[in-house]
């Protein structure tokens, strides 16, 4: 009787959780049908641009996100695309009288940060104002700060003035402990990216090369932040050098801000500017929201257009998923776009550190037949390094913008024996017959020979030779001059265009003008289509609540610990030839 009422029990609660969860998954249907309504802005409106959250170059819509049904995956991620295009409609758009930044700490890229950067001093020129307030501002945050025309500072808050750095993790001393032995093949002195497994510290040449990337980096930080806070760049070394930017006196007293003061002081100021009411809101409304109210009737020839293919995140085979970039879904993307005759040029938007050397042949080998029937542009974003730069080269022209991190031609090739740590930690051993001396090779549960060795070592040297072969031809420069800015070398956008590498500095919509102009099509007789092409929020809804549980709760079992296991899942995926810039680098 007890186990008969502990099963009705169970019975009746899964039922109402089955209930619980139809209800939202209702609620959440209507929220999309509702959300398609115009949004009606408000005649002195205020665009809040919140850049205090993950940046991908397209956004992603969660439907799901402000109903907190469990595994219906994270909250909406902004999208580069979206933050410029709203910028650019509110430009124009007489209902927006200014911008409201929120920048203190944006979790993007140096080279989508200059983007926006740009974007903004262009909405600027509308003579509409643009402000900020912040707790606090990291570097990233005040480099987007620095634009506007108030900038207040939370009077207990602070700013982070004290350079930039970039620091490399290394796993020899855990390899060690493990009695994992990691077989590294490599071609190029600066192929630093297998120096996490070989070594305990970077070496002379990785040194040399994060020191001149970043020295460039932070020359066009500074370069563009005084022209803005009209700064000179040596007074703002100064202050780095000494920290003299330790609070909000000193922020203001060298004019990094306009104002000490809280946020409704920002918006008691902001009410003035607006004639608005002291008791009444200000009419903000957010970057999606905009979107979606300030679509204009479309431009342009239909029949006119140049195709934007995204390709962000690391390069493996296959359809790859979320973060990566496929090959194969790739190359079936590009091939569409290269038979639709409506499409009359490409840009290929890349942001990626590399990973696979045969994937990354494969698209190169796509965007060459590309090529040779219509325009491709590339368009460089955060990082388009290695396998990045690979894809790159096979494009008619290369546009970076002057903080991109990109070349790293090397290639190198990873292989962990496990024999010691299989057999000493866990007691597990190997053994096999086969009907060659080789028949197992490359292998991981045992020790290869100096001659399996060479022979992976020759399969590098012949990858990096097709490598630097092919980057000569499209770069059309010698293989010799190529080869000496190789070895795996990384360049930011500046230095990459002073050596040849990139042929123009800017941004995607530099890269769209360009492809527009190789096409022969008149600005504004063309429109633009970015693929592949968004889902529709109903497709997206049923994606996250199928996603990834496993991971979800990996995450908030693990908390702090969990980006190392990720970070451990991604050093056993690195099996292979990679074409792959320094692994995991940051610069903050």
């Amino acid at each position: 009787m007890l186990q008969f009422l502990k099963y009705v029990l169970a019975t009746f609660v899964g039922i109402i959780l089955f209930l619980f969860l139809s209800f939202f998954i209702l609620a959440g249907i209507g929220s999309l049908f509702s959300s398609e309504e115009k949004v009606v802005l408000d005649d002195k409106s205020v665009l809040k641009l919140d850049l205090n959250q993950p940046i991908q170059e397209v956004g992603v819509e969660n439907p799901l996100s402000e109903f907190g049904i469990p595994f219906s995956g994270e909250d909406n991620v902004v999208g580069l695309k979206d933050i410029l295009d709203a910028l650019k409609s509110a430009k124009a758009d007489d209902k927006i009288k200014g911008i409201y930044l929120k920048t203190e700490g944006p979790e993007a890229g140096w080279a989508t940060l200059e983007e926006i950067r740009t974007a903004l001093l262009e909405f600027k020129k509308s003579k509409k104002f643009v402000v900020t307030y912040g707790e606090s501002y990291s570097e990233k945050g005040y480099y987007i700060a620095s634009v506007a025309d108030k900038i207040y500072l939370n009077p207990a808050g602070g700013i982070e003035w004290n350079g930039l750095s970039a620091e490399y993790s290394f796993f020899k001393g855990t390899f060690d402990k493990l009695e994992i032995k990691p077989l590294v093949f490599r071609v190029g002195e600066f192929k630093s990216a297998i120096e996490m497994f070989s070594r305990q510290d970077m070496s002379e040449a990785s040194k040399k090369q994060s020191v001149e990337l970043i020295g460039a980096i932070n020359d066009n930080f500074l370069k563009n932040i005084s022209a803005s806070r009209s700064i000179p760049v040596d007074e703002l070394k100064n202050l780095a050098d000494s920290l003299a930017v330790e609070n909000p006196k000193a922020a203001l007293k060298y004019k990094f801000i306009t104002h000490m003061g809280y946020q409704d002081e920002l918006e008691a100021a902001m009410k003035k500017d607006l004639k608005v009411a002291a008791d009444k809101s200000i009419s903000y409304v957010g970057v999606n929201k905009y979107i979606q109210g300030a679509s204009p009737v479309e431009k342009g020839d239909f029949n006119k257009r140049v195709g934007v293919l995204v390709a962000e995140g690391e390069i493996t085979g296959g359809d790859g998923g979320d973060g990566n970039i496929g090959s194969e879904k790739f190359v079936k993307e590009l091939k569409e776009i290269r038979e639709n005759d409506k499409i009359k040029a490409v840009v290929i938007r890349i942001n990626s550190p590399g990973g696979s050397a045969l994937a990354s042949d494969v698209m190169w080998r796509e965007i060459q037949l590309t090529a040779k029937k219509k325009p491709v542009i590339a368009s460089m974003s955060d990082v388009a390094a290695s396998g990045g730069y690979y894809m790159a080269m096979g494009c008619d022209t290369i546009v970076a913008q002057p903080n991109t991190i990109t070349g790293s031609i090397g290639i190198f090739g990873l292989i962990f024996n496990v024999t010691d740590f299989m057999n000493n930690k866990l007691g597990i051993t190997f053994d096999g017959v086969g009907t060659s001396p080789h028949a197992d090779w490359p292998t991981a549960t045992r020790e290869m020979t100096e001659f399996e060795k060479g022979m992976i070592q020759k399969s590098v040297n012949e990858g990096y030779e097709t490598f630097t072969r092919k980057a000569a031809e499209g770069r059309k420069m010698p293989v010799e001059k190529l080869k000496s800015l190789a070895q795996g070398r990384v360049w930011s956008g500046v230095e990459a265009k002073q050596n040849g590498l990139v042929d123009v500095l800017g941004g995607v919509d530099d890269a769209i003008k360009l492809a527009a102009k190789a096409a022969k099509l008149n600005e504004g007789d063309y429109r633009i289509r970015y693929y592949p092409e968004k889902k529709r929020p109903l497709d997206e809804m049923f994606e996250k609540l199928m996603g990834n549980k496993e991971e979800k709760v990996t995450n908030k079992a693990l908390g702090d610990l969990a980006p190392y296991v990720k970070m451990y899942k991604k050093l056993m995926n690195m099996g292979g030839m990679q074409t792959r810039m320094p692994f995991e680098l940051v610069i903050r």
